[in-house]
């Protein structure tokens, strides 16, 4: 179950970092609510997780989602670039989020 969790404040900090940029530095005050209700959403969520794993696999799998959601995010919505070294650099991150994982199995 904490993994669950985890893997939903993970969905929640995607959406917060999309908010962000779709806040238009917090000039569009729906993208601002959003992004309010995400952070408390994905903090809430992560305290949840970590009450059974270990806190630095809980926090390393939790920055990994978002990191690698908000890079594809910023690829799809917001054209940034899809370069190979860009792509193998998240794959590493995938790789060392999936190690954690798997370590703590």
């Amino acid at each position: 179950m904490a993994w669950l969790l985890l893997l939903l404040a993970g969905a929640f900090e995607i959406l917060w970092t999309f908010t962000l940029k779709a806040s238009e530095g917090f000039t569009k005050p729906f993208y601002v609510a959003l992004m309010l209700l995400c952070i408390g959403a994905t903090t809430l969520l992560l305290s949840l997780a970590v009450k059974t794993l270990p806190l630095g696999t809980a926090y390393a799998v939790w920055v990994g989602i978002g990191i690698v959601g908000t890079a594809a995010v910023g690829v799809v919505l917001f054209d940034e670039s899809a370069s190979p070294a860009r792509l193998g650099a998240i794959g590493l991150i995938v790789a060392g989020v999936a190690m954690l994982h798997f370590l703590e199995a």
